[in-house]
């Protein structure tokens, strides 16, 4: 695969990053970044215009500077002049600059249906100048600008998507339908070999344009190597026996071979790793379909007293003790994860453990002691049969008959998004640092098959709380209205929220540099390698 011969082998003296990649990457293409897999590997690979510091607030890029005028409309980004594509047969002469027409290509690529992204609806805010063509204009070869429908506050977050990364029209044209396995970027490696569910080489770019704090180019390490052991126990032996510098996430099987109770690292293994544990701007969560209409035992879940009756009836603190060594943090504060603006933990509108509310909402609704309630059908994955268990014991003792259906995460996706599961597990992974990510959720013209708004949730004042939001240009205004509504989404109790996730990585010892953030975004142009 690739350009590369199938015997590339890698200096083992050089300083290479390596990781596994245990759900394999299908494409190196930006346009294509859906999920984490793809967007680690794309991150090394592009650049666009913004990017997120670890901090996730906007930083140039591309762009080394903008202005937002007309109403917070038009937005007109100057590119850097010293910015280079990673060498490759498809420019006349090996490489070129950046230019302003590689930013008007790039994000019209996402709109082609030629090229079928999944990233599209990224570039629904900006205006068009005919139905399939954005209003995007070149001043000059380092002027852009990019003009909205209407204001949008969140719009530079959502630049510094992966699906928004720079690429040039040659290359795409030269490799046509291989583009994506043969990719051409600006960012700090480049792309050297790949032989799919075996391995990714990535080697550092000698002409990066960014450099560090002391003027040093950046990056510091040699390459980056990406395999693909789809077996969990041989990769994590693979990363105790040092051969992988890093793994992401903490696999049920060895939490306990890893973490105290606590959940803090095991002392016994501070010689030789560390863990990081952030914030992680993923919502874990029951999702329940309001429909007026439903009949029978589904009508039951339309009750707005039984929906939170539920979310009072049971201890978020001790199933994240007991089933997640208190990795994350307990779902008590509505959608909105810790780390973004509009999360507030007010003890007045949270969900915590509350017995004798759960049985004064069920005798206010009408089913004292959980007489006459009827099943109610649960449908998750087994990843999170655990979760949903505990759910089901402890809601079992006010009269609650929750039956669980376990189906494959792929069958469950579709019927939610097809809204023919009116009680499903999910969670919802920020697409950009904004609350608004999260309550677009429950926009009502984004019910699906428009949007993200699986649960069906129509609320007039909600909507218009919506609207006022994302054209809010000062940030103080714009983070009350988003507390409003999750305060909303609280009272209606459209959703369970079980937990907030923690971004949690095991690193070797010998890695440096490598800082964690709230996206649980891959950055490598400033890890060391010792």
């Amino acid at each position: 695969m690739g350009s590369c011969t199938s015997s590339y082998k890698v200096d083992e003296d050089i300083k290479l990053f390596r990781y596994n990649e245990s759900a394999g990457i299908r494409s190196l293409d930006p346009a294509f970044a859906k999920d984490q897999a793809n967007i680690w590997a794309v991150n090394q690979i592009y650049n666009g215009l913004v990017q997120l510091d670890d901090s996730l607030r906007v930083q140039p890029c591309l762009a080394k500077s903008w202005e937002i005028s007309d109403s917070n409309t038009l937005y007109i980004f100057h590119l850097r002049n010293d910015v280079y594509f990673h060498e490759s047969p498809a420019f006349a002469n090996g490489s070129r600059t950046v230019n302003s027409h590689d930013v008007q290509y790039s994000l019209q690529r996402l709109v082609d249906e030629k090229t079928a992204s999944p990233g599209r609806w990224v570039m629904e805010n900006i205006a068009r100048k005919t139905n399939d063509k954005l209003d995007i204009n070149c001043l000059n070869d380092s002027t852009v600008e990019i003009r909205l429908k209407a204001p949008f506050s969140p719009f530079l977050s959502l630049l510094s998507m992966q699906y928004c990364s720079v690429i040039p029209q040659e290359a795409v044209e030269y490799y046509g339908e291989e583009f994506g396995r043969n990719p051409v970027g600006t960012g700090p490696f480049r792309f050297q070999y790949w032989k799919e569910n075996v391995k990714l080489v990535l080697l550092r770019n000698e002409n990066y344009f960014e450099k560090d704090k002391s003027g040093n180019k950046l990056p510091y390490l040699d390459g980056v190597v990406v395999t693909f052991i789809a077996e969990k126990h041989t990769a994590f032996m693979e990363f105790m026996q040092g051969n992988f510098d890093m793994i992401s996430g903490l696999d049920p099987n060895y939490k306990d071979v890893l973490l105290n109770a606590d959940g803090s690292l095991k002392e016994k293994h501070n010689d030789f790793m560390s863990m990081t544990r952030i914030p992680y701007l993923n919502t874990e969560y029951l999702g329940i379909l309001i429909d007026p209409k439903a009949e029978g035992s589904l009508n039951i879940l339309q009750k707005k007293k039984i929906r939170q009756a539920m979310n009072y009836g049971f201890d978020r603190v001790k199933m994240m003790q007991y089933l997640r060594n208190n990795i994350g943090y307990p779902g008590l504060y509505g959608m909105i994860p810790p780390g973004l603006a509009g999360y507030q933990e007010d003890s007045s509108k949270a969900y915590v453990y509350n017995p004798e509310k759960t049985r004064q909402l069920l005798s206010e609704a009408g089913f004292p002691s959980g007489a006459g309630l009827p099943e109610i059908i649960l449908q998750t994955t087994a990843t999170y049969l655990d979760l949903c268990e505990y759910i089901q014991k402890e809601l079992s003792t006010y009269g609650f008959k929750i039956v669980l259906d376990v189906v494959p995460p792929a069958t469950l996706r579709e019927m939610v998004s097809q809204s023919k599961s009116p009680f499903f597990r999910a969670s919802w992974i920020a697409d950009y640092p904004d609350a608004e990510n999260y309550l677009s959720l429950f926009y009502s013209p984004y019910t699906v098959p428009n949007g993200p708004n699986y649960t069906h949730f129509n609320n007039v004042e909600y909507d218009n709380l919506y609207t006022l939001a994302i054209a809010e240009e000062i940030d103080s205004i714009r983070y009350g209205y988003y507390a409003e509504m999750n305060a909303l989404i609280m009272e209606e109790a459209p959703v369970m929220v079980l937990y907030y996730d923690m971004a949690v990585r095991f690193i070797n010892n010998r890695i440096s540099g490598l800082e964690p953030n709230a996206m649980n975004l891959l950055n490598l142009k400033s890890a060391r390698k010792e």
